[in-house]
């Protein structure tokens, strides 16, 4: 296959649920993909909290989801229940956003540029004259950062913080990429979350592939923790899919050139 990525090797380190649209495009940019899975998502045995919060909606005017990973699991349950108009939606980035708009919503809070708690927590909806007096409700995973949750309660908001996922750490065997590491024939992994990194560090040969091996990651707080843990080289993208895909077409453009 041509295209900027032809002769490239790059691995995914996403859950499966969310590997597939970025593999597509970088496939379509003549890369050779490997899914790289240290993590699953799975859904909560109980949903109990989840109906229970679908039954008081009114009570709230701001409902953040974390990833599309909690509007997909969150809405399975919430979809029962009549959405109040006047509940305001908002979510981190633009592939949660698609997704609550699949699910029915036409209108989403959502930042622009940057997507990560900052970014969100700088959206006037969020600002502290906006939230004071008011009641969010965040739906997410099993940990995750409280920053969001946290800052939204000292700007006066009440703040109800529910799991609708959990992440359970996968075991896939790194030896197939160590090998490719070895004979030069591996160009990069693409790293998008600070758990993923850390479960490739904890797996036997994930250390030999963080510090031999291309980073791309897209944030600069993932960036932070790859240098912490010796990654040898880091690139940072923009976040996103689109995002990646440019910062690894650009990066080994840019290679090419200088060589």
């Amino acid at each position: 296959m041509t295209g900027p990525l032809s002769g490239r090797c790059l691995a995914v380190a996403r859950p499966r649920e969310q590997t597939e649209a970025l593999a597509a495009a970088l496939t379509a940019a003549g890369a050779d993909v490997w899914r790289l899975h240290l993590l699953h998502i799975e859904a909560l045995a109980d949903t109990t909290p989840l109906h229970q919060v679908g039954q008081r909606l009114s009570d709230y005017q701001i409902a953040f989801f974390v990833s599309p990973n909690a509007v997909r699991h969150a809405m399975a349950v919430l979809q029962r229940y009549e959405w109040p108009q006047a509940l305001q939606v908002a979510t981190i980035g633009p592939g949660s956003a698609d997704a609550l708009r699949e699910s029915g919503f036409d209108t989403v809070l959502v930042p622009e540029g940057q997507f990560d708690s900052e970014a969100v927590l700088d959206l006037p909806a969020f600002s502290e004259h906006a939230v004071r007096g008011r009641r969010v409700l965040i739906l997410r995973g099993d940990g995750g950062r409280e920053l969001l949750a946290d800052t939204l309660r000292k700007r006066g908001a009440t703040v109800d913080a529910v799991q609708c996922y959990r992440r359970v750490p996968a075991s896939p065997d790194l030896a197939p990429l160590g090998a490719r590491l070895k004979a030069g024939a591996l160009d990069g992994i693409i790293v998008t979350s600070s758990e993923a990194l850390r479960r490739l560090d904890e797996l036997p040969g994930g250390k030999a592939l963080l510090e031999g091996c291309t980073l791309f990651v897209s944030h600069a707080r993932i960036a932070a923790g790859a240098e912490r843990l010796g990654a040898g080289r880091i690139v940072l993208t923009a976040p996103g899919d689109d995002g990646i895909v440019a910062g690894v077409i650009d990066h080994f453009v840019q290679n090419r050139s200088q060589a």
